[in-house]
C-alpha cells in the first residue's frame, strides 16, 4: 500500500475539513486522520454557525472557496442577521443547524474530493529529521509519510472531561482523547499548556414547556451564508424557532449553595476558561449583582426532539444540573438526555507559529484550531483553510498567503495570535479589528475570491460574477460623485417628495445618499441610472455612500500601515545588542520574529520608539550590506 502523501490532516473537525479540503482542491495528495469517520464535522458544543464577527469569518472563507458556509446553507434550520439596526461593518450571520445533518454532508464532501483520502486511525506521533517533518505514525503503527503535516487535534490532546467530581478522558463525550499526540510534541521541544472549554446539558424536547418562553423566530427571508447558494433557494426551507428564557433567584441560590463542588473552584480544573463564553457558576460568582442571565433554547435537529440549552455551559455535578435546570421557568419538568460538563485539554502557545500557521521550530509542520489556543468552529475552520493553503504553497516553493488585517478577519485572527499569544481560549469580535469598516459581511467576496480564484479554489463562473459587481460599484460611486443638486425651488421639492430634508448648498449626489434616513429605495430615486445594476451593487454603492468619509479615513490609515508593512525584517535580525532597546521588547522580538516592521508594532509591548529604532538599524545593515 502507498503510504506517502503531500499532506496529512490530523483531525476531523472544522479546522481539519478545511485544511484537507483547500489542499486536496489545490492537488496535493491528501490524507485526512480522523478517529471516527462518522464524526467528521460533528458539533461538539452548540448546534449553530457564525454570530457576531465569526459570520464574517465564514464569509471569508467561502470568498476564497471554502466549504463551511455551503454546508451551513444544507443543513440549516433557522436564519438571522444579528445587530440588523444596527450599522453593516459589525451585522453578523447565525444560523442554527441540523446536527446530524451537517455532519452527513460534510463527511460525504470530505469522501468524495479527488486527492483526498480518509483513515480511521488515532495519530500518535509526528516524525521529523533534521528540524523538519517527514510523517506521522499512529495507534495501528502505520506509518505514513509527508512533507507536510496541520494538526487540527482540537479538544483532544490529552482531554480530560469534568462531570462534577467525575473526570473521564475524552475528547468528547465517549470518545477517545489523544493521548500520546502531546508527549510527540513536547518530544519535539514544544511546551504546551492548559485551556478549558465547556458544554450544556441537552434536553428532551417533550418535557419542555415552550408557551412560558419567549419564541425567537428566524429571519423571514433567510440570507444565505455563501455567495454562491441562490436565495430562492432558502426561501421555501423549513424554519425551526429558538426560544429565550431566565435564570432567576432561585437558580443562582442552588449554584452559590454548590460552589464547593464546583470544578472550577476547587482546583480540580487548571486550565483558562473562556472570558466571554463562561460557564453558568463563573457567570454567577463573577456578577453576583444580576438576579437573571438569559437562557436561550435551541433545536439541535429538524427533528427537534433534543434541545440545545445556551447559556447554562457548567461542569457542576449531575444532581446540581437536574436541580438548577428545573428552577428555570418552562424547565421545571425537564428531563435532561445529555449532562453538560467542562473539558481541558492541550494548547501550543500561538506565538511559536508564522503567520502562515507553520511552526517555528519544526519545518512542514503546522498548526490549526483550538491547538493554537482558539476557540469555535469558525476560527477554527479559517486557520484550517489557511494552513491547508499554506502548505500547499510550500510544496510549489511558493510564497505563503499572508491576509493583512486591512482585508479580513482572517488577518486580524491570525495575526493576533502569532504576534500576541493568548492566555485564555482566543474568540472574534469586530471589535478586535480597526479596519471593520471596510471588513463587512457583505463585502467578503469582494474583498477575497480574487485570492481564491489564483489557488483554483474558485471558479471562473463566480470570478465573473465578483468582477462584473466590482465594476458596477465602481460606475455607481462614479454616478454620486459626479452628480450634483443645487439648491432649487425644484430640487428641494424632490427631496421633500422623498422625506428628506432641503439642501442650501450645491451638493453631490454622494451627500445626500450619506444622510442616515437615506434607504435603497430613496437611492434609486436620486440616480435613477442605478435600476440597471443588481440589488447586490446596489446595496454595496448605498453603503459606500453612507460611509464614504469615513471609510476614505481608513484607506489613509492603511496607506501608512503598508508602508511599514514593506519594511521587511531580515530573518536572521539579532535584537540583541541594540542601544534602547529594553530587555523585555528584546526578548519579545527575538522569540516571535515578525517579518515586517507592521507586525512588531502589533506586537503587545512593542513601543512606537522601539519600531523607529529597528527601523533604522535595517537600514543601517543594508547599507552596510551594499
Amino acid at each position: 500500500m502507498n503510504f506517502e502523501y503531500d499532506v496529512i490532516v490530523i483531525g476531523g473537525g472544522h479546522a481539519g475539513i478545511e485544511a484537507c479540503l483547500s489542499s486536496a482542491r489545490m492537488g496535493k495528495k491528501t490524507l485526512l486522520l480522523t478517529m471516527l469517520v462518522e464524526q467528521i464535522g460533528a458539533a461538539s458544543c452548540n448546534p449553530a454557525i457564525g454570530g457576531l464577527a465569526k459570520g464574517h469569518l465564514v464569509k471569508e472563507i467561502d470568498a476564497m472557496g471554502g466549504e463551511m458556509a455551503k454546508l451551513t446553507d444544507k443543513a440549516g434550520i433557522q436564519f438571522r442577521i444579528l445587530n440588523e439596526n444596527r450599522g453593516p461593518a459589525v451585522r453578523g450571520s447565525r444560523a442554527q443547524i441540523d446536527m446530524d445533518e451537517y455532519r452527513v454532508v460534510a463527511r460525504n464532501v470530505v469522501l468524495n474530493t479527488p486527492n483526498l483520502d480518509v483513515r480511521q486511525e488515532i495519530a500518535e506521533e509526528i516524525l521529523a529529521e533534521n528540524g523538519e517533518v517527514t510523517g506521522v505514525i499512529t495507534e495501528l503503527k502505520n506509518t505514513y509519510k509527508a512533507k507536510k503535516v496541520i494538526l487540527t487535534a482540537g479538544t483532544f490532546m490529552k482531554g480530560l472531561m469534568h462531570f462534577g467530581e467525575t473526570k473521564i478522558k475524552g475528547g468528547r463525550f465517549n470518545e477517545r482523547s489523544a493521548e500520546k499526540l502531546s508527549d510527540s510534541l513536547k518530544n519535539l521541544g514544544f511546551e504546551l499548556e492548559r485551556l478549558k472549554t465547556g458544554t450544556t446539558a441537552r434536553l428532551d424536547a417533550k418535557s419542555i414547556d415552550f408557551n412560558k418562553m419567549e419564541i425567537q423566530p428566524g429571519d423571514a427571508e433567510p440570507i444565505p451564508f455563501s455567495f454562491s447558494t441562490n436565495k430562492e433557494e432558502l426561501k421555501n426551507k423549513k424554519q425551526l424557532p429558538c426560544y429565550i428564557t431566565y435564570t432567576n433567584e432561585t437558580t443562582h441560590q442552588i449554584i452559590k449553595d454548590n460552589f464547593y463542588r464546583a470544578p472550577l473552584f476547587t482546583g480540580q480544573i487548571e486550565g483558562i476558561g473562556p472570558r466571554y463564553c463562561p460557564s453558568i457558576e463563573d457567570k454567577i460568582n463573577k456578577f453576583a449583582d444580576k438576579d437573571r442571565h438569559h437562557v436561550f433554547v435551541e433545536p439541535q435537529t429538524i427533528d427537534a426532539t433534543e434541545y440545545y440549552i445556551n447559556g447554562l455551559s457548567t461542569s457542576l455535578p449531575m444532581d446540581v444540573q437536574e436541580d438548577f435546570i428545573h428552577s428555570i421557568k418552562g424547565l421545571e419538568n425537564a428531563k435532561i438526555v445529555r449532562y453538560g460538563y467542562a473539558i481541558e485539554y492541550d494548547f501550543i502557545q500561538p506565538t511559536n507559529l508564522k503567520h502562515s500557521l507553520e511552526t517555528k521550530q519544526i519545518k512542514g509542520l503546522y498548526f490549526a484550531g483550538q491547538v493554537n489556543g482558539t476557540t469555535g468552529y469558525e476560527e477554527a475552520a479559517a486557520q484550517g483553510f489557511m494552513a491547508g493553503i499554506n502548505a500547499s504553497l510550500s510544496l510549489d516553493n511558493k510564497e505563503p498567503l499572508i491576509l493583512r488585517r486591512d482585508e479580513s478577519y482572517i488577518g486580524v485572527l491570525i495575526d493576533d495570535l502569532v504576534t500576541k499569544g493568548t492566555k485564555e481560549p482566543y474568540r472574534m469580535f469586530t471589535s478586535r479589528a480597526e479596519f471593520r469598516l471596510l471588513l463587512r459581511e457583505s463585502n467578503a467576496h469582494l474583498r477575497l475570491t480574487k485570492y481564491g480564484y489564483e489557488l483554483g479554489l474558485v471558479s471562473d463562473e463566480f470570478m465573473q460574477r465578483v468582477n462584473k459587481l466590482e465594476i458596477e460599484i465602481k460606475k455607481g460611486m462614479e454616478i454620486l460623485h459626479n452628480s450634483f443638486l443645487t439648491p432649487s425651488k425644484e430640487n428641494n421639492q424632490f427631496l421633500a417628495s422623498i422625506e428628506e430634508g432641503y439642501i442650501t448648498d450645491k451638493v453631490s449626489k454622494q451627500v445626500i445618499a450619506a444622510r442616515h434616513s437615506f434607504t435603497k429605495e430613496k437611492l434609486l430615486k436620486l440616480a435613477p441610472e442605478l435600476k440597471e445594476f443588481s440589488d447586490e451593487a446596489i446595496e454595496q454603492i448605498l453603503i459606500e455612500a453612507k460611509y464614504h468619509h469615513y471609510i476614505k479615513k481608513q484607506e489613509a490609515q492603511i496607506n501608512k500601515m503598508k508602508s511599514m508593512l514593506q519594511v521587511k525584517i531580515p530573518e536572521d535580525f539579532e535584537y540583541k545588542g541594540i542601544p534602547g532597546l529594553s530587555i523585555e521588547i528584546i526578548e519579545k522580538l527575538s522569540s516571535i520574529k515578525p517579518n515586517t516592521l507592521f507586525q512588531a508594532s502589533e506586537i503587545s509591548g512593542v513601543t512606537p520608539a522601539a519600531i523607529d529604532i529597528v527601523h533604522m538599524w535595517i537600514k543601517m545593515r543594508e547599507k552596510g550590506q551594499k
